[in-house]
């Protein structure tokens, strides 16, 4: 989350306009998680995603007309069979997309933007809140607001409506539902600010179950991966939880992985824990954990350093994984591995804590 405002920043800082797509659900419905945001450049290139495949080269096209129309409008879309599945989409294929044009001379826009990375740089709550026109024509051009609450209540950018729902916007926005409608002409895109960071479960076993949602509970954005769509779904692993089918976990998609990445390696069986391992090492992540025990720890690290690792790169991984309260279960193994997301987390967190502006 943080280098994609990062991006934003960089584009604003250096003078060019651009887009935002945003994915989101109909009226009513819960929106794939914060990372299902792109920004598109006037030259088509990208930064982030909505869910690849068709919809999103659609996404991109549509963008690139919003930056030289200047205008920001909503599409409405409409995925079937193999599309909505390889684009992993909401609903089975239904939604919406929010087009964004984004002016660098707008000092509104530049405000906000500054202060939504100075809330995650501190690792503070803030709500990102979008004003749209209700039930646009789809395609057509919309009025749109943004503003920026922050966890003291304080407001960033300049917004006109209802005085009563500016006072819900300022001292309710965690009660503010995600997409709704509000009044006759107007509706709400609330984005938590997710401060939490990006866990990925390489695996969706009974392990990964327990994990998921204790994580979410905790504040990562959850990501479950897996090469079996029988158990990478949103049936065994619930919204918010994210889940995505793989090709093969020796040959792993494209992964946006920072400093703010948490990694937990429970595929089912430690051939493939060793592939993904091998692939992940040098990512850069802020974690990587793996399952297993010691003396299949120190096999499949005898043969990575065979294949070039070094021991100081494999001194990086957690494994056994988990803060050793002699979990057996996969509901003790879940504790024990989101205890110890907690911790790492939390001893990274301590030099933001004094932050000044």
């Amino acid at each position: 989350m943080k280098k994609f405002y990062e991006t934003i920043k960089q584009l604003i800082d250096s003078g060019e306009d651009f887009s935002i797509a945003t994915l989101f659900g109909k009226i009513g419905s819960t929106p794939r998680t914060g990372g299902a945001k792109m920004i598109v450049r006037a030259d088509g290139s990208i930064f982030g995603s909505v869910g690849g495949g068709r919809l999103e080269a659609a996404a991109i096209e549509l963008a690139r007309d919003a930056i030289a129309k200047k205008e920001t409008f909503i599409q409405v879309f409409e995925l079937t069979g193999k599309d909505a599945s390889a684009s992993d989409m909401i609903c089975g294929g239904h939604g919406e997309i929010l087009i964004e044009y984004v002016s660098a001379e707008d000092i509104n826009q530049r405000n906000i933007y500054e202060d939504v990375l100075d809330v995650i740089t501190r690792r503070e709550k803030g709500w990102l809140i979008t004003i749209i026109d209700n039930k646009p024509p789809t395609g057509t051009p919309v009025k749109s607001q943004k503003c920026l609450v922050r966890q003291d209540r304080t407001l960033v950018g300049n917004i006109h409506c209802q005085p009563d729902l500016l006072d819900h916007l300022i001292n309710e926005p965690t009660k503010v539902t995600l997409h709704s409608e509000v009044n006759n002409n107007q509706r709400l895109l609330v984005e938590p600010l997710r401060v939490g960071g990006t866990l990925i479960i390489f695996g969706a076993g009974h392990v990964s179950q327990k994990i998921a949602p204790l994580a979410e509970g905790v504040g990562f954005r959850t990501l479950v991966m897996d090469d079996r769509p029988d158990f990478a779904n949103a049936e065994r692993f619930p919204a918010p939880v994210e889940t995505r089918v793989i090709e093969d976990f020796t040959r792993l998609p494209d992964l946006e992985i920072d400093d703010d990445t948490y990694l937990v390696i429970v595929t089912r069986g430690h051939l493939f824990d060793k592939d993904v391992l091998a692939q992940v090492l040098r990512s850069g992540a802020a974690y990587i954990g793996m399952i297993g025990s010691r003396t299949k720890r120190e096999l499949i690290y005898r043969e990575l350093m065979e294949r070039g690792f070094s021991e100081d790169e494999l001194r990086r991984v957690y494994c056994p994984i988990g803060t050793p309260i002699q979990a057996e279960t996969p509901e003790e193994l879940g504790i024990s591995i989101v205890g110890e997301l907690i911790k790492v987390r939390a001893e990274r967190g301590k030099d933001n804590i004094n932050i000044k502006k």
